[in-house]
């Protein structure tokens, strides 16, 4: 059986644990919430690209062509993960989804060109015998995405003039609420035609369509990167928010675990200490009966001494 002191030294270590729990359940808490504003900041941004795309497809001498099945026969992927653990099966469902939708699309291994965000996904990914061309570290905070964002569109011009890789997709968790998040998939490259056409065929909001004066091919050039741009920005901040979820469920589950553990010791350090106190009361009353015994002895000799 364990004693006292053994006792108070697992309820001090699991006291600690359970105070770096909650920090770091708050800090998830934190950050889920600051990439979440920054996804919403997102928004208008978009709004705005989109509306100016209208108007330069609007100005378009030609039609847009239609859309071709042509064969896939190289993909470049991204797939977002994380680079630190404790955040449960983040990882493992977005590379099984990743080489999911690869594998439908019949891709051959050696023909996917492959960066991973984070060395979490990257390690699975070998550990399954897919080839890794790069692995990126994730951007501590919401200031460190730009920076990324740029060094992959970088990467993506060397795919297409390099590696004539036409098809890229982003494979990375999007947030819902709370602890939860799902994959998801989004084809970066080519842009999507129809959405495209259908941003041609929108109709205005207002009875006067905005002008501009610039060369067609530049304007429509710039407003595509500011698009490639808006989404590559939220696939990170979706991917952030997600690990941090994750973090957070994994976090709770921690706390509960050790309050419960907590309280299992608690009760075996005050059944240990009444079991003290109790042997303790009891050598006292053995002791006070032993010298009461004795006295008692020792009255009757000397009363017996005193009659003879």
């Amino acid at each position: 059986m364990q004693t006292t002191e053994a006792l108070k030294r697992k309820i001090q270590s699991a006291q600690d644990l359970l105070s770096v729990v909650k920090t770091m359940k708050a800090l998830a808490a934190v950050s889920i919430r600051q990439y979440q504003r920054a996804v919403e900041s997102l928004q208008e941004y978009n709004r705005t690209v989109e509306m100016g795309l209208q108007i330069a497809l609007k100005k378009m001498a030609r039609d847009i062509p239609p859309a071709r099945k042509a064969a896939v026969n190289r993909v470049g992927a991204i797939v977002f993960g994380s680079d630190q653990g404790l955040c449960g099966q983040l990882n493992a469902m977005i590379v099984n989804h990743a080489l999911e939708e690869m594998n439908a699309m019949e891709i051959r291994k050696d023909h996917r060109s492959i960066i991973c965000v984070g060395m979490r996904p990257a390690d699975i990914l070998e550990d399954m015998g897919q080839p890794i061309m790069e692995i990126l570290d994730t951007p501590g905070s919401t200031a460190g995405i730009t920076p990324m964002v740029q060094d992959i569109t970088l990467l993506l011009e060397e795919w297409r003039f390099k590696r004539q890789v036409e098809h890229v997709y982003l494979y990375y968790n999007e947030y819902i609420s709370g602890a939860n998040y799902r994959p998801k998939t989004l084809r970066l490259l080519p842009v999507d035609q129809v959405w495209l056409e259908s941003l041609k065929k929108k109709k205005w909001e207002s009875r006067t369509l905005p002008m501009f004066t610039m060369d067609w091919e530049a304007l429509f050039g710039s407003l595509i990167r500011e698009y490639l741009f808006v989404s590559l920005y939220r696939a990170f901040a979706e991917s952030l928010a997600s690990e941090n979820a994750s973090r957070l469920a994994a976090m709770q589950n921690a706390e509960k675990n050790i309050e419960e553990r907590l309280e299992e010791l608690f009760g075996q350090f005050h059944s240990q200490r009444q079991m003290v106190i109790t042997e303790e009361l009891l050598d006292i009353v053995a002791g006070f009966e032993a010298l009461s015994g004795k006295e008692k002895k020792t009255l009757k000799l000397k009363t017996m001494k005193g009659g003879a």
